[in-house]
């Protein structure tokens, strides 16, 4: 690669955008942060591109510990780490970007706060055009969902497996999530989702690896050919 595109900060985060491919893996509320260190190392250990630390219970000093934790264990795999909801702190603990919804802060606050060669990941629900917005204000990938029924968010709208083959036009990544598990992300990798967010299948999961394992391998040259998990 040109040493140019190399200092580009542009280059640096669409790089970083386009290793998210199979399991995004977003944890659950823990308190107790050894316990969650060690499910997202198990999760990794099962081959998530990319872990976002998501905690809507903690108050500020836990959320600041838990994700410095955690980046440390995710940038030890070489993998993706995103903070929900919160710039300030995906930038204080030198996570690789942050990610937003509609009550969040917008693109343009949230880059200000991460820099420009970390990325801001945004939520479009079930709203294509909000997605065809968030591209032009610089979003470095965007989430559709709800697609199935969810224990973490029941209420939440529900998208159509037709707009992940409508987001092929979108030139970042495109993330599917709500409800989903290893055997309903077969159907969103066919439609075109890049990246499956996932919470409960794999963090509620008795064997938590294993659970990671089963949804990552979807997205590999195996998985992709014959459907199955070995």
């Amino acid at each position: 690669m040109p040493a140019a595109a190399i200092e580009d900060p542009l280059a640096r985060r669409r790089a970083r955008a386009r290793r998210l491919h199979g399991l995004y893996a977003v944890t659950p509320d823990l308190a107790d942060t050894a316990d969650l260190v060690a499910r997202v190392a198990a999760a990794l250990a099962g081959g998530a591109c990319a872990i976002q630390y998501r905690n809507k219970t903690a108050d500020a000093p836990l959320r600041r510990a838990q994700a410095a934790a955690l980046a440390r264990v995710v940038a030890a795999r070489g993998r993706l780490f995103v903070v929900n909801d919160d710039a300030a702190l995906a930038a204080a603990v030198d996570a690789d970007g942050t990610h937003v919804g509609e009550d969040d802060a917008g693109i343009a606050a949230a880059r200000e706060l991460v820099g420009p060669d970390r990325i801001v990941g945004v939520s479009c629900y079930d709203d294509f055009a909000r997605a065809e917005a968030a591209v032009a204000a610089g979003a470095d990938y965007v989430a559709f969902g709800s697609f199935f029924a969810s224990g973490v968010k029941p209420a939440a709208r529900r998208a159509g497996v037709a707009l992940l083959e409508r987001a092929a036009s979108l030139p970042v990544p495109v993330v599917a999530i709500g409800g989903i598990d290893a055997e309903n992300a077969r159907e969103l990798r066919r439609a075109g989702a890049d990246a499956v967010a996932v919470i409960s299948a794999v963090f509620g999961a008795p064997d938590v690896e294993a659970a990671a394992r089963a949804i990552a391998r979807l997205w590999d040259p195996v998985g992709r050919s014959t459907g199955t998990t070995p």
